[in-house]
């Protein structure tokens, strides 16, 4: 399976904020989407990074509750890791592990058209396998 199959299923809304809104204004919007993350696009609407819980929880401890006034762009994940809709599932499970994140924003020429969490690839793969074994059961029973 692939992401444009997983995109196809369960949509390609994708929340995005500003790098100049302010922490507070992302914490807020994680909250009411019940989200773990939110990518981040310029003026041009290009990805200028990621930004997660995790991400916020870091600067949280290193500034205390005055964090919650730093812009997003001091706080976010410069360096994103995409994926693309031809991407396979085994891939994105590499990427995730790898990388230790559990998001991957989704570009066709630098264009966002969706957002793969592991929650996603985990749901997905299960399925899979769900097919898989219904298809060898189904077949040892003809056999």
């Amino acid at each position: 399976m692939n992401v444009a199959s997983i995109l196809k299923s369960k949509g390609r809304a994708v929340s995005t904020v500003r790098p100049n809104a302010s922490l507070l204004d992302c914490t807020k919007k994680l909250g009411s989407k019940k989200i773990g993350a939110i990518v981040v696009v310029g003026d041009s609407g290009l990805v200028t990074g990621i930004i997660s819980e995790r991400d916020i929880i870091r600067a949280i401890s290193e500034n205390g509750a005055q964090a919650l006034n730093l812009m997003v762009s001091e706080v976010m994940t410069r360096n994103v890791v995409s994926c693309q809709e031809t991407s396979e599932l085994d891939e994105l499970m590499e990427m995730m592990t790898k990388g230790r994140f559990r998001h991957l924003p989704v570009l066709e020429d630098d264009a966002l058209v969706g957002i793969i969490s592991i929650g996603d690839v985990v749901k997905y793969h299960v399925a899979e396998v769900e097919m898989e074994v219904s298809a060898m059961r189904n077949y040892l029973a003809t056999g």
